[in-house]
């Protein structure tokens, strides 16, 4: 693999060869250079014999991605991964070959890039949603690899020309989905604004030929309009003694077609505003170049941002107006320093590219840190890959609000975010603990959106854990995987628990105690499951996958491996178990019976979910029962507490205020009402399906009978299933 390539050069590899090392000499000492070459004739040699479909060699498209980072001023370890960024992944070179030839720098930034190969039987987006996943890891380890796989997919979408038509518009759409959002993220608008246009010219060539040659022609009848306002801006800024540029500032193709599509608006309408940008030369000129574009011409009310004060979570920085110029046209005029304009074309690569103006971007590029930081943990905790993706789309969309936290902290959150969402903002654990908030100091639940300006204080207990109810209302990507990931891990932790319980009471019966069972045995019989920990077998009890007395047969037969039938049930258990009504997800409580602590009651195992309680006297119980062959005894902790949904059926007279007086009735006897179904209807009756909360058995029969001395009140029954 040492030695360089011997035949001559290609003429066009060559000629991009002699651009990457003027680039690269124009800021790299000679000696980096000499790498850069090194690595350029590894990755030739690596290839040779390789062709892309247009028929160049391989070589050439990492040499131009290589080149695209050059101009951004890439360090030589950056530029040489670039160069070999997909050795690893086409050619037979290992990880190892290039840390013995170049270093392990660079061999990590590669492996970061490259592709995992297709496992199994992976469909397309499983594969693809893997790959991000991989890079984002590496990603968190070293941004550079964000920078060699955004040039990557820049110099592939350049060269899709020959591709079928297919594969064109789902590289694009994965482009917009992905890559142009990460890129935006980052701050980098200009390969952002170059994947959008090349993405929408593949996806669809016939709308960007109409609307490109519309744009050119609209453009030439503009030119005149635009020159007079620019010399009429910087007339005026002259008399302010001013020192700024102002130029127009050209819309990008895909941006003008998104606000056709979403404004449902015509290319006349989006074109009609006229765009200028005004670089200043301090933040404080700035604002004096807004007090006399509003002098000059009217501002539009609610349509100045100021991303100066507050900027944009990518690092963007400038202010935006909106103003009515002559002819009545609308104006939109955005005003910024030279350095921020910068880090707006550049955003993270700016960290290279202006490295010498006293690391201006190390602020910025802390942010992006912060962001990688927040999704490294998303993925840690999200479920697969697919989950990942998703996550991370909801992360790459943001529409911001600003918030403060009591301290007066400003802390950014996407539109449309719950109190629940800034919780897991400030902190993960606070998401979990939190039980309600006060906005402003005024108490709010945690479903409440947020608004721009508001102060929030999160309300947290101990004792509080994150409801699955929360998913269906949270919006951002940290606070989604970290309620999926405590519940998760939490509903596991509760099936351990549970399955420890099981197992126990299963060997007392014989007898026995579980920490007298020696390791050796649970050793052997977990080798004969398959099970990698005991924990796992104690969650498969818990939820009802393994039968616990046939568990602890297995643990106490005198032959570990003799063979016991899985549904062998003929012995069941001599002593119950205890339900406390407080265990949480792996013992629930059959909704179609509600039994009450009281209740005679039976449990039925429901594979993967845990155990089911049903009353006795349950109507389904017999069909269950032939579904369920996995049964057990359980009773009621005699000292039960909580509050107990149940069913009651009520046929009242149908008057004005009976239900108000049902109501009013329960509510004296300290019960709640959680629902009321009217069943069926008619002049003079009314028969209603009531679910209320209840102590006990007692307390239901004390509830009844109030409710029968009542002269509305007809018929009262529990409903059971």
């Amino acid at each position: 693999m040492s030695s360089p390539v011997a035949e001559p050069l290609d003429r066009y590899e060559d000629l991009l060869v002699r651009q990457l090392c003027g680039v690269l000499s124009t800021y790299l000492e000679a000696s980096q250079v000499n790498d850069c070459v090194r690595a350029y004739q590894f990755g030739a040699t690596a290839h040779a014999g390789q062709f892309r479909k247009t028929g160049e060699p391989y070589i050439c498209h990492p040499v131009s991605v290589a080149i695209s980072l050059a101009e951004m001023r890439m360090d030589a370890n950056g530029i040489m991964a670039a160069i070999l960024h997909d050795v690893i992944e086409d050619t037979p070179v290992s990880k190892k070959d290039l840390s013995i030839a170049f270093s392990k720098e660079v061999a990590d930034l590669v492996d970061g890039v490259t592709k995992l190969s297709k496992i199994g039987s992976k469909t397309q987006a499983e594969a693809q949603a893997e790959n991000v996943r991989k890079m984002f890891l590496a990603m968190g380890k070293d941004l550079r690899v964000i920078m060699v796989k955004l040039a990557d997919r820049l110099h592939n979408m350049q060269t899709l020309g020959i591709m079928p038509p297919q594969k064109k518009r789902r590289i694009a759409r994965e482009t917009l989905d992905i890559y142009a959002p990460i890129a935006n993220r980052l701050g980098m608008s200009n390969i952002r604004h170059k994947l959008e246009t090349l993405s929408f010219e593949a996806m669809y060539p016939f709308r960007y030929r109409v609307l490109q040659s519309s744009v050119k022609k609209a453009r030439g009848n503009r030119s005149k309009i635009v020159s007079t306002i620019e010399a009429s801006i910087k007339s005026r800024l002259a008399q302010a003694e001013l020192d700024c540029e102002v130029s127009g500032r050209e819309k990008n193709l895909y941006s003008i077609y998104q606000k056709m599509l979403h404004k449902k608006v015509s290319l006349s309408e989006v074109f009609d505003v006229y765009a200028f940008r005004i670089f200043s030369n301090s933040i404080d000129n700035c604002y004096r170049i807004l007090g006399i574009i509003h002098n000059m011409y009217k501002p539009i009310p609610g349509r100045f941002k100021d991303y100066i004060a507050l900027p944009k979570a990518n690092g963007y920085q400038s202010l935006h107006t909106i103003v009515i110029g002559p002819y009545g046209t609308p104006i939109e005029v955005q005003i910024r320093t030279h350095d921020m304009h910068r880090m707006a074309e550049s955003g993270i690569a700016a960290h290279w590219l202006y490295k010498s103006d006293d690391d201006k971007s190390s602020k910025f590029q802390a942010r992006a840190n912060e962001w990688l930081r927040d999704l490294l943990e998303i993925q840690q905790s999200a479920g697969d890959s697919l989950e990942f993706i998703e996550n991370l789309k909801i992360d790459l969309f943001p529409q911001e609000v600003f918030v403060f936290t009591p301290k007066g902290k400003i802390i950014k959150m996407p539109r449309g975010a719950t109190v629940v969402d800034f919780a897991y903002a400030v902190h993960t654990d606070v998401g979990n603990a939190c039980v309600s908030a006060r906005i402003d100091k005024q108490l709010v639940p945690l479903q409440t959106k947020l608004e721009n300006g508001v102060t929030i204080e999160v309300i947290t207990t101990q004792w509080a854990r994150p409801n699955p109810l929360w998913l269906n209302y949270v919006t951002t990507a940290k606070a989604r995987s970290s309620i999926r990931n405590y519940l998760k891990h939490f509903k596991q932790q509760e099936a351990i628990i549970l399955g420890r319980r099981l197992l126990d009471k299963e060997l007392q019966a014989m007898h026995l105690h579980l920490d007298a069972i020696g390791q050796t045995r649970i050793d052997a019989l977990l080798k004969i499951l398959s099970l990698k920990t005991f924990d796992e077998l104690l969650e498969d009890i818990g939820l009802g996958n393994k039968m616990p007395f046939l568990i602890a047969k297995y643990l106490t037969q005198d032959d570990i491996n003799a063979h016991i039938k899985l549904d062998d049930m003929s012995q069941t258990q001599k002593t119950p178990l205890i339900i406390k009504g407080t265990e949480g997800m792996v013992i629930t409580l059959a909704k179609c019976c509600r039994p009450i602590p009281g209740d005679s009651i039976i449990g039925f195992f429901n594979p993967g979910k845990g155990i089911v309680v049903h009353d006795h006297e349950c109507r389904n119980r017999s069909v269950i029962r032939k579904k369920h062959a996995s049964w057990l005894d359980v009773e009621w902790c005699p000292n039960v507490t909580g509050d107990f949904a149940v069913d009651l059926r009520i046929e009242i007279l149908n008057q004005r205020g009976s239900l108000a007086t049902i109501a009013s009735t329960i509510s004296e006897q300290d019960a709640n009402i959680e629902n009321v179904t009217v069943v069926d209807q008619d002049d003079r009756v009314s028969v209603d399906l009531i679910t209320l909360t209840v102590k006990n058995r007692v307390h239901l029969a004390k509830i009844m009978r109030r409710l029968k001395d009542l002269s509305i009140v007809l018929k009262i029954t529990r409903a059971k299933a």
